[in-house]
Parts: C-alpha cells; structure tokens; sequence
C-alpha cells in the first residue's frame, strides 16, 4: 500500500490507498441485494441439475418414444480414423431444451410473483385512508381533526364526534 496525498490548498492530508476500497469492498458485499443475488446464484445452480435431469431423464426419453432417437447420441464424425473429430450436436439440442424449460420455468415463477404484488398493491390501495377531518357538528364545515375550536362559526368543539 501507497500513501496519497489530498486536500487542496495548505492542508493536505495523508491516507493509506487501499484502505477505502477494503471499506468500499465491505459495504458492498454486506449490502442485502449481493447476498440476495448470491443465494439465487446458489438456488440456481441447484436448479440447473433438476432441470438438466428432468430433461435427461424424463423428457429426452419421451421425445425418443416419437421421435425414434435420443438426442445426446446424435453425433457427426468429421473424417475418417480414430482421431477423428466428433461433433456431439445432440448434447447441444438437449441443453437448449434445458435453456428453454429453465427459460420457461422462470417466467412462470416471475409471472406469478409478479400477479401475487399486483394482488397486495390492489388490497392496499383499496383500503381507505383514515379520515383527517371532521365536520362542524354546528356549521357543517370540513375542519381538522385536531381543531378545538371551528375556524368557520367559532364555535368551541369541546366534545369527541
């Protein structure tokens, strides 16, 4: 670590650098969106091997069933002889059919989180404000709540509505 100099002027002073970017490092980590972002990285990465065996193991085989073959065997050799490149585009068509279930499943849990807040705004917004004023029990008028006494007829408002 360096020492820099700032400040403008006569007074300057002295700081180590390195020091605010280890605070600035640890404000950002403990911030709640990077832990939140980290548990669905973590979540997600569990949720790729469902996916990957749903499809591997479920959907593949049923696709076999009408289509007569199973994707991950699809294979091209280029050229002739042992060492002979091989493209495996089967496993390529069965991990865009893990992206699309993915794809798939995530907009369905994202639309249906998305519906459940439409729902809690609608029930909040539908619950009436409480009321911030009252009438005059003798000339009508909309006064304060809080008034003893009316701004209108002057009348003294000693008792509760």
């Amino acid at each position: 670590m360096g020492i820099r100099a700032s400040g403008k002027g006569r007074k300057r002073t002295m700081k180590k650098v390195g020091k605010g970017f280890i605070a600035e490092f640890r404000k950002f980590i403990t911030r709640g969106n990077v832990l939140d972002m980290a548990v669905g990285v973590i979540v997600g990465g569990a949720f790729t091997s469902i996916v990957t065996s749903l499809n591997t193991d479920i959907l593949t085989p049923l696709l076999g069933i009408f289509g007569g073959t199973d994707f991950s065997y699809l294979t091209v050799t280029l050229g002739s002889g042992e060492n002979a490149p091989v493209l495996n585009y089967g496993n390529f068509i069965t991990a865009v059919i893990n992206f699309l279930i993915t794809a798939l499943v995530i907009f369905c849990l994202v639309k249906g989180i998305n519906a459940i807040g439409e729902r809690v705004k609608k029930k909040e917004s539908q619950v009436p404000a409480a009321p911030t004023t009252k009438k005059c029990p003798y000339c009508l008028s909309e006064i304060p709540l809080e008034a003893t006494r009316c701004p209108h007829c002057t009348s003294r408002l000693d008792q509760e509505d």
